[in-house]
């Protein structure tokens, strides 16, 4: 028969209580017991001295009998000193990238780092013109001018295309002193309008 030291568990749904006991490695885990030994409660607070209660004497004895504490006890038992704090083993390394990927990222910030430098090169030669440039503001002057006057002719050229059509439109229709006339008047009409709005 291999006797074990684990916790049983106890309490309501949601709020757990444990209860230290020497059991049959065979019983179920919160049937027979051959001894309860202490208590575990982990709603409390760690510095808490009730959280981990245990009778240290009947521990150290069914220690010496052959009882193997289960993980959690023994974490437990080795910070009262009866046990030692027993060994975390080496956890997978699944979650963590494989070697190539660690490569490829490595590559990156290599490039990265390379590409910063040369920012930072072509940063500071940039900037010495920038000083020079007061001097070149007639050069700019001169420039600005130059569009601007591109920029006049482009109009005109615009402007003498529509006024061409404006004049075969004329000439396509005949101009009918009744239809002036009605024009004229109703012309008038608006500028009344907008004048009386704007008085009253």
């Amino acid at each position: 028969m291999s006797l074990k030291i684990r916790l049983s568990r106890g309490g309501t749904k949601k709020r757990p209580f444990y209860r230290v006991v020497v059991a049959d490695s065979r019983s179920p885990r919160d049937g027979r017991f051959i001894e309860r030994i202490g208590s575990y409660n982990p709603m409390l607070k760690k510095d808490n001295p009730d959280r981990f209660i245990i009778n240290e004497e009947r521990a150290k004895h069914w220690l010496s009998v052959g009882a193997q504490p289960s993980d959690r006890v023994a974490r437990q038992l080795s910070t009262s000193g009866i046990v030692e704090k027993p060994a975390i083993p080496e956890q997978t390394k699944k979650d963590k990238p494989r070697a190539k990927t660690l490569e490829r990222i490595k590559e990156r910030e290599e490039k990265v780092a390379i590409a910063k430098e040369q920012s930072s090169v072509e940063e500071a030669p940039a900037e010495e013109p920038a000083a020079d440039e007061v001097p070149s503001e007639k050069g700019a002057a001169k420039d600005t001018s130059t569009e601007e006057a591109a920029a006049d002719e482009a109009p005109s050229e615009e402007g003498a295309a529509k006024d061409t059509s404006t004049e075969e439109a004329a000439s396509d229709e005949v101009p009918s002193e009744k239809g002036a006339a009605k024009d004229t008047s109703t012309e008038e009409a608006i500028v009344e309008q907008t004048v009386e709005k704007e008085d009253g």
